[in-house]
Parts: structure tokens; C-alpha cells; sequence
């Protein structure tokens, strides 16, 4: 495909076949996304639609990138082949106008030979440039014509009529010397293939990201089995196997770490660059880095299952998506080559009409035929589209659709929910106060000797923190629960009873336990659901972006409260005491007023919500469910990264917008001015050489623009 035109011309014809629901084409990335039923049509009619348009429907190599780069090698090789037969065909052309000497192909001596020697070499343009030619008039002849159709019937029309030159010279008749326009014919082809090899270098850069993500995997993996380690390809690692993996290995596959202790490097995954402790227990993913110690990790996910290929997925389904934003480019497409053909026939009839001079007329023709560029309409949004959402994945920042990231960048109104989002989502042990001489420790010690046996979320905090600080919980001997009020046990035979202190007072932002032993006060163990360290940096950022940020949650006023006055949340802001089933309520509720809701998320009863807003954005380490509801996925967990996601959005946005106004612009002022415009006025006429220049650099300066996205932080 070369151009907008295209696009729609392929998926018209695949929205054709019975059975498809859906068809969407991206120029950019080459590929095609269909939506069908495959009771009614077949992976084969489909083809056979897009076959029929004019187009190949290939097959993904099992090397794509191999592929595409050999191909791309064979396309420079072609234009340097042109390159090679043009050069000499415009110094022969327009050589005897500056004085330069001919010798036997001088026109004024030998005009048969100069003709000849100029049809000699334009045709190895137009041989390295058929494509142009078959590709156009077919679609010419099934009235969808194309920028293919365009270059074909500029330059066929230069070729014709300097044909009809040539004839005129071997009759005899020497005014054909000058109707010759073969070095029109032959620059326009051999600019226009240049166009298009630069376009195709610049767009194999566009996708870098996913080929960055998909390199990391690592081609080996060393599997115990047996008792004896073995060195064997990553594909045929299996769910089950135990790999070794040593420092400054990456790991094949995703798995569960059984024995060793080493610090992590996930920031292909989530971008962060901090490397991340993992001990027995700990979770790890594939292609991450094994820095410092040595990891034996039970395999849990292989291949397509592991994080790092649902994050690929995630990434190539939002670049062969559509933003809304493109909408205006793909009704501009439809109209674009018609309108544009009917422009240079007028134009070029009009001139010669008013001036009797063919030459003029034609020169008018050709040139608003080629300088016109549907290519940089079709260009503009998929190219900055793919880029933005590439450098996304790199930062752990996952838009699901071209939707989703325009959409955010509407966004007025931020609604955080408390636990999980801001909140670590789970209680911890903040402070201990002791009553007698006993320690904090010992304290700490006895308590958690009875809480070992409960399996409220207090009590498994009490047990961790004694773990963190190397305690041995002692036996417990027996156990009794009070629902609401706590628990006691016999603990190295003394009586140990933890739960509501008599003098607790609600609505605080953290949770007390007083600790008894043998009816004896020794002291309070606070607990409390801790900030995350980057929650009050994100409210601040995502403020100083200009957007309202508000709180959602479930828990009480006065602790939803106390929260949001360490972040930076007005207590007006904060939706405290809301139902999982209401939080939708709350955010339509807010849409409803006339603002556009981004709700920020993590759990089951988040999901309602997510679905609910403008837009969704899970935190990764949630749930599924969360994450399947919304439209853009953070890898970290960070509340930082939603202010990272509104100015990736804005700036992939404002880069597409740039495309657009070029594209549009360019075409705007462009065929104008190769219409002779500016002649009327006594000003020059575009010569169609320059024109091909200028529509070859439209095109590459969309897809440069667009690659200036990669330097986004």
C-alpha cells in the first residue's frame, strides 16, 4: 500500500466478504485487523478479497523483521538502478539547453539518436518503477484510483507524448525535438520510488519498541531435570520445569522463585529502573534481569501465556488500531484521487486554451498529478499512533487502543480509588508502643504467637512484621476468637490476649490493637494501610497538568479523609463510605455534569467504574478483571505513571494534529501553486520534476515527525 487511498480501498474490499463485521487497515504497519464470523467467511475469501483490490495478503514470516529488511535492501538496490539511468537522461535532456557538450547525441546534429537514447534509458525507471503502473491503473480501472494511479497517469501521459515525439522525429519532422518529456517521466518515477524506499526505512523504525521488547527474550535456558542441569533452547522450556538462572542471566519463561535470593531488573516490563528483591515465593517474568545472586524459578507461563507476550499483544492491537482523530483523513482519502485528477484535467485544459500551447497544458497536468500526496494523509496518524504507543510499552505505560490514548488526553476530572491505587492496599504494622519494661520486639513477639492463628488482614500483619524483624513466633497452645473484638491464646503458657482497645477511637487512619499478657497492658501495635511513596508526587503532577483529581473508596470518611490530606486531596473531593456496586454511580454521576472521568483502579469492584469513565486505567498489579475494563494498563503500579500517560497522550496527540495540519497544508498550498496559480500572475511555473520532489518529502517529513515521539520521557 502507498497511500490514505489505498487503505480504504483494501478495506472496503474486505468489509465486502460476507461474514466480516470489521475491517481496519493500517498503513504503517502493513497489517489488517478483522473482525469476522468464521461460519461465513474464510481466512481464504478474505485473501481473495484483497488479492482482487490489487493487493497481497502475506502471510507473517516467521522472521518479519528479516523479511521486511531484505526486502527493503532490494528497494535501495531498484532506486540506485533508476538513480544510474536517470542522471544520464536528464543530462541529456536538458544538457544542450546550458551548453554542455552531447557529442553524438547532440539534438541539432543527430535529433534521432538523442530521442532513441532518451526512450534507452527512462525505461529503467519506468521498469523499476511498474509497480507504480500496474498498481494504478488497475485501481483506475475499478474507479478507486490511489497515488499509484496518479504517478501512473502523469508520467504515462509525459511518455505518450513523447512517443509520439520520437515518431514525429523519424518522420522527419524536427519540431518533435522538443515535445520530448522522457526525463519528466523518468525523474517523477525515480523521486517518487525514493519517496517511498525513505518512507519504508523511516516506518521500519516506527515499530522498534515491540522489536525492543521481543529481543529481550533470551534464545537459552538452563533446566534441572533429573538432579542435572541442561542447557536447552528457551522454546522448549515447559509449565513445570525448574530453570537456574545466574546473575546476569534474563529469565525464559514466567515462574514462581523456590530457592535463592537476587534483585531483579524489570524495567522492560514496567520501567522502572530500580531493580526489584525477589525471594522464594516471589513472582518473576520472562526477559527480566537476574542482577546479583543466583535464582532456581518453578515455571509457570511459556511462550505466547508470559507477561512479556501479552504486553506485545497489548502493544501491536493499539497500533493497528484507529484513533478517532484519523476519522477526517479517511473521508478526505475517499474523495482525494478523483478530485485531484479532476483538478488536473481542468487546469491543464484551461491552460492550453488560454496559451494554444500543448506543452504547457501537459506540464500543468503532470504537475499537479504528481506534487498532490494522499500518502502523507494515510501516513500521519498510524505512524505517530505506533510510535507513541511503542514508547509507552517502554515506559510501562499500556494504552489497549489508539481510542483509549486520545481519549485520555480529553480528560478534565482524575478519580483515584484509596486502597491499592494510593494506598499499598494492604494493612502494616507502623509504629509499636510498649506499657511496662517489655520490648518492642517482645511485644511484638507474643502478639503475633496468637495472630498466627486468625485470618484477619490485622492479624497477618502483626506475623509479617514480626518476620521483618527476625523474630521466632512461639507456639501457640490454644485459641479463642471474638468476632469484633479479638483473640486470645496460651503462649509459652501465659495468657496473650490482642484485639480493640477499650478507649479506641473510629475514624482514625490507622488501626490499634492493644496487647495483653495475663490481663496486664504491655502495649499497642498501630497498623495502618501505608501510602505508596509516589501517590503525593502523582497528585501534585497530575495537578499540574491542569486536571481536577478526586478520591474514590469504600472506607470511612475520616480515614478516606486523613488519606487524601496526605496526598493532597480536598476533603470536597473525596466520595468516602461508597458501595462497590455505586462506584459507577459516582463516575457517570460526574459525566453527567458535563466532565470527562478518567477512573484509576485496581480491583474487582473497580471494574464497574473503569468501564464506566471516558477512560479506564488499571493498576497492573491488579486484578484481571480491572484490567480487562480499561482502556490504558500501568505496569508499575505508580500513580506517578498516570501523569506519564496524560503526557505521552498529549504529546502523541499533538503530533498527529502536526501531521494532519502538514498533510492537509501541504496539499493545500501544493496543487494550487502546480496548477499555475503563481504563473497567471506572471510568477513561475512548477516544473513536475520538483512537484515528485515535493511529494516525496511530504511523506518523509510525516514519518520524521512522527519518529521525534521516541524521545519522549
Amino acid at each position: 500500500m502507498t497511500c490514505a487511498s489505498c487503505v480504504r480501498r483494501v478495506e472496503k474490499a474486505i468489509s465486502k466478504v460476507d461474514g466480516v463485521a470489521v475491517a481496519s487497515v493500517n498503513l504503517a504497519s502493513e497489517k489488517a485487523s478483522v473482525a469476522f464470523d468464521p461460519g461465513v467467511a474464510t481466512l481464504d475469501a478474505i485473501k481473495g478479497a484483497i488479492t482482487r483490490a490489487g493487493y497481497e495478503a502475506l502471510e507473517p514470516a516467521v522472521d518479519e523483521d528479516a523479511r521486511k529488511s531484505s526486502a527493503l535492501v532490494a528497494q535501495w538496490r531498484q532506486f540506485a538502478v533508476a538513480a544510474v539511468a536517470t542522471v544520464p537522461l536528464l543530462y541529456l535532456a536538458m544538457g544542450h539547453m546550458a551548453g554542455a557538450p552531447l557529442g553524438p547525441f547532440d539534438p541539432a546534429q543527430h535529433p534521432l539518436v538523442f530521442a532513441l537514447a532518451q526512450l534507452v534509458l527512462v525505461a529503467v525507471p519506468v521498469a523499476v518503477g511498474r509497480g507504480f503502473y500496474s498498481r494504478g491503473l488497475k485501481a483506475l480501472r475499478d474507479l478507486a484510483p490511489t497515488m499509484d494511479t496518479l504517478v501512473a497517469i502523469g508520467t504515462g501521459a509525459a511518455l505518450v507524448y513523447s512517443l509520439v515525439g520520437v515518431v514525429r522525429i523519424a518522420a522527419g519532422d524536427l519540431g518533435g525535438v522538443g515535445n520530448l518529456y522522457f526525463e519528466t517521466a523518468g525523474v517523477i518515477v525515480t523521486l517518487v520510488f525514493l519517496g517511498k524506499t525513505l518512507e519504508a526505512t523511516s516506518k521500519a523504525h516506527t515499530g522498534d519498541a515491540v522489536k525492543k521488547l521481543l529481543a529481550l527474550a533470551p534464545a537459552t535456558a538452563t533446566v534441572r531435570r533429573g538432579g542435572v542441569e541442561l542447557e536447552v533452547a528457551a522454546a522448549d522450556v515447559i509449565v513445570g520445569d525448574e530453570v537456574v538462572v545466574k546473575p546476569g542471566g534474563r529469565l525464559p519463561a514466567d515462574g514462581v522463585v523456590l530457592t535463592g535470593s537476587s534483585s531483579v531488573d524489570e524495567s522492560m516490563l514496567t520501567g522502572e529502573p530500580v531493580p526489584v528483591l525477589k525471594q522464594p515465593g516471589a513472582r518473576v517474568s520472562a526477559a527480566t534481569i537476574n542482577t546479583t545472586g543466583w535464582l532456581s524459578v518453578r515455571v509457570t507461563a511459556v511462550g505466547d501465556d508470559t507477561a512479556l507476550a501479552q504486553i506485545v499483544r497489548l502493544v501491536e492491537q493499539a497500533q493497528g488500531s484507529k484513533a478517532p482523530i484519523a476519522t477526517l483523513a479517511d473521508v478526505v482519502a475517499s474523495y482525494f484521487v478523483p478530485v485531484v485528477v479532476g483538478i488536473a484535467v481542468l487546469a491543464g485544459v484551461a491552460w492550453l486554451i488560454g496559451t494554444h500551447n500543448l506543452g504547457l497544458g501537459l506540464t500543468v497536468f503532470i504537475s499537479v498529478l504528481v506534487i498532490a500526496c494522499p500518502c502523507a494523509l494515510g501516513l500521519a496518524t498510524p505512524t505517530a499512533l505506533m510510535v507513541g504507543t511503542g514508547k509507552g510499552a517502554e515506559l510501562g505505560v499500556l494504552f489497549k487502543s489508539g481510542q483509549a490514548l486520545e481519549q485520555l488526553h480529553e480528560v478534565d476530572t482524575v478519580i483515584l480509588d484509596k486502597t491499592g491505587t494510593i494506598t499499598q492496599g494492604a494493612p502494616a504494622v507502623v509504629n509499636v508502643l510498649v506499657a511496662t519494661s517489655m520490648t518492642a520486639d517482645e511485644v511484638v513477639r507474643l502478639a503475633a504467637g496468637v495472630e498466627q492463628a486468625s485470618e484477619h488482614p490485622l492479624a497477618a500483619a502483626v506475623v509479617a512484621e514480626a518476620e521483618r524483624r527476625g523474630l521466632a513466633i512461639p507456639a501457640l497452645d490454644g485459641f479463642e476468637a471474638t468476632p469484633g473484638q479479638g483473640v486470645a491464646g496460651s503462649v509459652q503458657g501465659r495468657l496473650v490476649e490482642v484485639g480493640k482497645p477499650s478507649d479506641d477511637e473510629p475514624g482514625l487512619n490507622e488501626s490499634r490493637v492493644s496487647v495483653t499478657v495475663d490481663g496486664v497492658k504491655v502495649g499497642e501495635i498501630h497498623l495502618g494501610d501505608e501510602l505508596k511513596p509516589s501517590s503525593r508526587a502523582g497528585v501534585e503532577a497530575l495537578k499540574a497538568l491542569g486536571l481536577r483529581v478526586e478520591m474514590l473508596t469504600g472506607d470511612q470518611l475520616a480515614p478516606a479523609t486523613a488519606v487524601g490530606a496526605q496526598v493532597g486531596i480536598d476533603g470536597a473531593d473525596i466520595h468516602a463510605a461508597v458501595l462497590p456496586g455505586d462506584k459507577a454511580f459516582v463516575v457517570t454521576g460526574l459525566e453527567k455534569a458535563g466532565h470527562r472521568v478518567a477512573m484509576v483502579g485496581d480491583g474487582v469492584n473497580d471494574a464497574p467504574a473503569l468501564a464506566s469513565a471516558h477512560v479506564g486505567v488499571a493498576i497492573g498489579a491488579g486484578t484481571d478483571v480491572a484490567i480487562d475494563s480499561a482502556g490504558v494498563v500501568l505496569m508499575r503500579s505508580d500513580v506517578g505513571d498516570v501523569a506519564t500517560a496524560f503526557r505521552l497522550s498529549a504529546a502523541t496527540i499533538r503530533n498527529i494534529k502536526q501531521n494532519l495540519v502538514w498533510a492537509f497544508g501541504y496539499n493545500v498550498v501544493g496543487i494550487p501553486l502546480a496548477a499555475g496559480v503563481l504563473h497567471i500572475f506572471g510568477g513561475p511555473l512548477l516544473n513536475p520534476m520538483y512537484a515528485a520532489a515535493a511529494m516525496s518529502l511530504s511523506s518523509v517529513s510525516v514519518l520524521l515527525n512522527a519518529l521525534r515521539l521516541r524521545g519522549f520521557k
